[in-house]
């Protein structure tokens, strides 16, 4: 019982209710908690101390760097061999090489680590002695999880805007090749969606994807003669939604919902979108319309956050520079419109298959929590009973897990990479994000266990240290995420008890 009295009293003293019915669980700092701006470093292997250690500035990015150095076989490229493994591939053969990679990075990562302890505090290991690893025959998942860094080449003449590309990165061999690869898949008079989706699963070249979403989402048509007809229609079609609806955003009946849109997307704060007041008006249009015309749901906290990803994508296409940098007010006005149209219309494709998230009581919310749960009683016992010692419930940090996507517990660039994937998955926001929520608990065990306090557990869990995560992260994480969707998707018992 004493852990009882201590959660009661972390609740009474965080100003929320003790948890005995269904509580949605907001609060949480935004963006992701970064113990390196923070002060101190939680070392996986011990208990974090009681008093803040400071960090050791002079290895701080040489550790960040070796952390998230490439842990994949770059020889071939065979990203179709992901979709021919659903097809043609034998489910241990799957299970064994997605194994071969996740073990295989954090093996890598260990020697890392050793390497550091055996070195003096001022001359951290140079990156390019990192020890190599023999990686075996890992192409399938390597294909899969490669990262793709890229981040300027000429765009698709027609369909994206025309890039200065003398001041940014140039594009690795590996990079331009991919690039190619896209463009001539999105050049031909009719895109194979099939192939587009194969070849985006492990990532798109910045450069395309604007219109690479704009295909995957089902906005634009497959036929290059029948798009931009489409996107004039469509544009017309949602500017004639605002003249209609707009305006009654101050009735009585209506008011409530606006109120709450106006206050919610100040508290955004997406790190790489300054939220001038051009871009508050956006957001609030794009979130009111989308509201009024799906009255079963209406607008709930959290589908705020979904607009942010496709807007920052679709700005995107229209400027050299990254959006942070970037005053967005000042693109033309019709720019801004085309913008807004097109969010508008990719985030309601994406509610469309999740709309039972936020319909009344989000039924869908909570039966994604509950197979959460059980999902990881199978994969991690250990874990699952331990947070069950300590009387943690998987809503009280899952279900933001499930109402933002993960778009509160990752930085914005590692919701970019993995909505590039979940775009390319059949039902990649509903059915296969339960995988990826899994790997991800399951990524902190070390941690997890090594708390003994409810109080200590949940913070941890609402605040995991993220900030720094990159592309590579994004890629182990759905590597794992695949490999238990092919160890438990078809499994008939995997849900029950």
């Amino acid at each position: 019982m004493a852990n009882d009295g201590g959660r009661k009293q972390f609740w009474k003293r965080s100003g929320s209710k003790v948890p005995g019915s269904i509580q949605h669980v907001y609060g949480a700092q935004h963006p992701p908690f970064d113990p390196l701006l923070h002060g101190t470093l939680i070392k996986p292997a011990s208990k974090p101390p009681t008093t803040p250690v400071k960090l050791k500035k002079v290895s701080t990015f040489q550790e960040f760097e070796s952390n998230t150095s490439d842990a994949w076989d770059l020889g071939d490229d065979d990203d179709e061999l992901l979709a021919m493994a659903a097809e043609s591939l034998n489910t241990d053969v799957v299970m064994e090489t997605a194994n071969k990679v996740i073990q295989n990075h954090s093996k890598l990562q260990e020697q890392h680590k050793l390497q550091e302890e055996q070195l003096q505090e001022d001359k951290p290991v140079p990156f390019s002695e990192s020890p190599s690893v023999a990686y075996g025959d890992n192409r399938l998942v390597k294909s899969v999880s490669e990262s793709q860094t890229s981040s300027s080449a000429d765009p698709l003449e027609g369909e994206v805007a025309d890039h200065d590309t003398s001041a940014t990165p140039a594009l690795t061999e590996r990079e331009a090749f991919r690039l190619d690869k896209f463009k001539q898949l999105l050049a031909g008079p009719n895109t194979n969606l099939d192939e587009l989706r194969k070849l985006s699963w492990s990532g798109i070249p910045k450069p395309v994807r604007p219109i690479t979403w704009k295909l995957l989402s089902g906005y634009l048509p497959a036929n290059v003669d029948r798009r931009e007809g489409t996107l004039q229609r469509k544009r017309k079609e949602y500017f004639a939604f605002i003249e209609q609806y707009y305006d009654s955003r101050n009735d009585e009946n209506h008011q409530d919902t606006y109120r709450q849109i106006h206050i919610d997307i100040p508290r955004m704060n997406p790190e790489a979108l300054r939220l001038q007041p051009k871009v508050t008006e956006i957001f609030e249009r794009i979130l009111f319309i989308w509201a009024i015309r799906h009255p079963a749901s209406g607008y709930v906290q959290g589908i705020n956050d979904l607009v942010t990803p496709f807007f920052v994508v679709f700005v995107c296409e229209y400027i050299a520079e990254e959006v942070e940098n970037f005053d967005v007010s000042s693109l033309p006005e019709e720019v801004l419109q085309n913008i807004e149209a097109d969010s508008y219309w990719c985030m309601s494709k994406l509610l469309d298959g999740i709309q039972d998230n936020y319909t009344f009581a989000q039924p869908g919310i909570q039966k994604k929590v509950k197979m959460l749960e059980e999902l990881v009683s199978r994969i991690d016992e250990q874990v699952h009973r331990h947070l069950d010692q300590h009387e943690v419930k998987y809503l009280q940090f899952a279900f933001r897990w499930m109402n933002n996507l993960l778009m509160r517990e990752v930085p914005l660039r590692c919701t970019i990479r993995l909505w590039d994937t979940y775009q390319s998955e059949p039902e990649g926001f509903s059915h296969f994000h339960l995988y990826v929520c899994a790997a991800f608990l399951v990524r902190w065990r070390k941690e997890i266990l090594e708390e003994r306090d409810f109080q200590e557990l949940l913070i941890f869990l609402q605040n995991l240290p993220t900030m720094h995560w990159g592309n590579e992260d994004m890629s182990v994480l759905l590597a794992e995420a695949y490999r238990l969707k092919f160890a438990f998707a078809d499994a008939p018992n995997h849900y029950k008890k």
